[in-house]
């Protein structure tokens, strides 16, 4: 194993690993707490008059995070790709479509006004439209491109992970919610989308066939 593959699989790893921690706090914060309850003061209302599009958004995303990495799978993948498309379906239709539409609708409550609000709104209306486009691919036959559209889309789900890792890293130091969190809106997902296409533009014809998979 040549140093860049073992560095790109721990990487991978990790990614998967932080989602998973992410997805396991949803499940348990929003599946065994009442709304709010691990929010600060000022949302609590919110979420309290919000029930059931927050956790049906929270359970969506928390879905989607842990099945995305096994999309990646290449063994997964040629081994078993009756389960892979299964996998597949459930990560677009539960997690996605149902994530996205209820991030949308969220978006209109977002705490840090207009800009935040915005931020996360554009986040639900690329995550679907991603999420489409490689759902459109694969129906086409065009698996490469349908690789493509689904990086992409997973990057943007790991939006979720960067949210509570600068959250806590804005207010340590020292900068106030309502100011750091209209900045966090984007800052989330912005650069996980640019990243993703500087790796889909790396030497394009053998990133097609070879994308970033979890470990074999």
């Amino acid at each position: 194993m040549t140093l860049s593959t073992f560095s790109r699989r721990g990487t991978e790893a990790m990614l998967a690993l932080m989602a998973t921690a992410v997805a396991a706090y949803a499940f348990i914060a929003y599946g065994l707490q009442p709304a709010g309850a691990s929010v600060g003061e000022a949302m609590q209302q919110v979420y309290r008059l919000n029930p059931i599009v927050i956790h049906t958004h929270a359970f969506a995303a928390g879905l989607a995070l842990l099945l995305g990495p096994w999309q990646f799978s290449t063994r997964l993948r040629t081994r078993r790709p009756r389960l892979h498309r299964w996998i597949g379906r459930t990560y677009l239709l539960a997690g996605i479509v149902v994530g996205g539409v209820s991030g949308l609708l969220l978006s209109r409550i977002a705490q840090g006004g207009w800009v935040a609000q915005l931020g996360f709104a554009s986040l639900a209306v690329v995550w679907l439209y991603t999420g489409w486009r490689g759902y459109r691919a694969i129906r086409q036959g065009e698996r490469a491109q349908h690789r493509r559209w689904m990086l992409r889309n997973h990057a943007l789900t790991l939006a979720a992970v960067s949210l509570r890792i600068y959250i806590p890293l804005f207010l340590a130091s020292g900068v106030p919610f309502e100011q750091a969190y209209p900045v966090i809106a984007w800052l989330c997902w912005v650069p996980h989308l640019v990243v993703a296409q500087w790796w889909l533009n790396r030497g394009r014809t053998s990133v097609a066939e070879a994308l970033p998979t979890m470990a074999r």
